[in-house]
């Protein structure tokens, strides 16, 4: 038994759904189909997301939204036009956008929630309405009544561990259920949306509560390769990885697939592969516990830019008790996330998100540390990125960090920092922003060329 999970890419129009009709219908196993709201058709195409976002814009600004509706209305309509699908189905979607133009958003917390999970919402509606035209016994499965109860955090929603129980309870249905991802219900009744992309987080949480032997989760490429294409000529695929790697790797910035979405499956002990749904016949790339082949000590190269670096020395800093507790409650008392923290016996670097600094909170920031630690030196050094080497195999092969930094030394790239953890799944350097590419590109061609 299976959960299919489909991104909006493979949602976009007519033709990509007629794909995901064949691909349901050529396994029974398929019972279960989680989906996105309709994606990009081209390039110079929109979200239906990003529509949605603009209706809660034009909403909170008492703006007319009319316009908007017509248009997210006319997308639903051209991927239904092709399938002779029962009238109630558009007229459902229809009545559900209508309520928008009424819908409070003053003094509603769940108001931009409510609108974004109507785009998932109104295509399981739309997809289950197909595979019924395609002869196929499937129905909408509304997240409430599937038993997805969620936490009351607005945009932020985390799966109660009561909801796997329930779920379970629709483990033998015959009927294939049409589940929109995204969100689930609070105990109140509210909706709540997991955060952007979080369909990957639905279709493994269904999967977990429904005990699967496999979840499919289907885009637009052929699984998940060593590096990001636009840096490497056609990098190598990978077959099989463990979710310890894949975890490091969707943290450092590959984006196929979200990275809360591993925990529920990886819980639960229930492998994921992701296939392409342009090319359903392909391997794709597993994702599973454990992995026997290990030959390859090194299995991704990954990047993310847009972090930040803290940097305070302070002679005789280890002497002191507490120093580092001082300073984390600096960043506790300001709402703030630090990334990494590697240290020396008199300094200590926090990596840090950019995106959570203004130039106000920067100033407040440094001159509480300033203050209250007293440092000798202290400074900030934006625009980093963070360039990760990542592999289970890397335990059992001696040289990977000489290599990595020979290889980076080479083409003149300068480490702000490196950090390895003790796990020794994976490596990162901190290097500045303009130096990402060439980093990514010579770390590959020295583990995979």
């Amino acid at each position: 038994m299976k959960v299919a999970k489909f991104g909006g890419s493979s949602l976009a129009s007519a033709e990509q759904v007629q794909k995901v009709v064949d691909i349901i219908k050529e396994d029974t196993q398929r019972r279960f189909v989680v989906v996105s709201a309709p994606g990009k058709r081209n390039n110079a195409d929109k979200k239906v997301t990003d529509l949605l976002l603009a209706v809660c814009a034009a909403r909170c600004a008492n703006e007319p939204i009319e316009a908007l509706l017509a248009e997210i209305y006319g997308r639903y309509e051209a991927i239904a036009a092709p399938f002779k699908i029962a009238a109630d189905h558009l007229a459902s979607i229809h009545t559900s956008l209508q309520q928008f133009v009424t819908l409070p958003y003053e003094n509603n917390p769940h108001f931009y929630d409510t609108v974004l999970a109507s785009g998932e919402d109104n295509n399981a509606k739309l997809i289950a309405g197909i595979l019924q035209s395609a002869g196929l016994p499937a129905r909408y499965m509304n997240p409430r009544e599937l038993g997805m109860t969620v936490t009351d955090e607005p945009q932020n929603a985390r799966i109660l561990h009561a909801s796997y129980e329930k779920i379970n309870a629709w483990h033998d249905s015959q009927a294939i259920l049409v589940i929109p991802g995204f969100f689930g219900y609070t105990e109140a009744g509210d909706i709540c949306t997991f955060s952007r992309g979080g369909s990957d987080i639905s279709g493994a949480i269904v999967a977990a509560g429904l005990q699967v032997d496999l979840y499919e989760n289907f885009t637009d490429v052929d699984g998940i390769f060593s590096a990001h294409p636009g840096y490497v000529h056609r990098p190598e695929s990978i077959k099989e990885v463990t979710y310890r790697e894949m975890r490091e790797l969707s943290y450092a910035g590959f984006t196929v697939l979200h990275d809360e979405a591993l925990m529920p499956s990886y819980h639960a002990k229930i492998p994921v592969v992701i296939k392409n749904t342009n090319n359903p016949s392909h391997p794709g790339t597993l994702i599973t516990n454990h992995r026997d082949n290990l030959e390859q000590p090194v299995i991704g190269v990954a990047s993310d830019e847009g972090f930040c670096m803290i940097y305070i020395r302070k002679y005789l800093m280890n002497r002191e008790v507490g120093f580092t507790l001082r300073v984390l409650e600096i960043f506790r008392d300001l709402d703030l996330n630090y990334e990494h923290m590697p240290s020396g016996i008199d300094d200590i670097s926090i990596i840090m998100r950019s995106n959570q600094l203004t130039a106000e909170l920067e100033e407040t920031l440094l001159r509480k540390i300033a203050y209250e630690i007293d440092p000798d030196e202290l400074r900030i050094t934006h625009d980093l990125s963070m360039v990760v080497v990542v592999g289970e195999g890397m335990r059992q092969r001696v040289g990977i960090t000489a290599d990595s930094t020979a290889a980076l030394a080479r083409k003149n790239i300068n480490l702000e920092m490196i950090n390895q953890g003790s796990s020794e799944v994976s490596i990162m350097f901190g290097i500045h922003k303009e130096q990402e590419k060439a980093a990514v590109r010579t770390l590959y061609y020295t583990f995979f060329d």
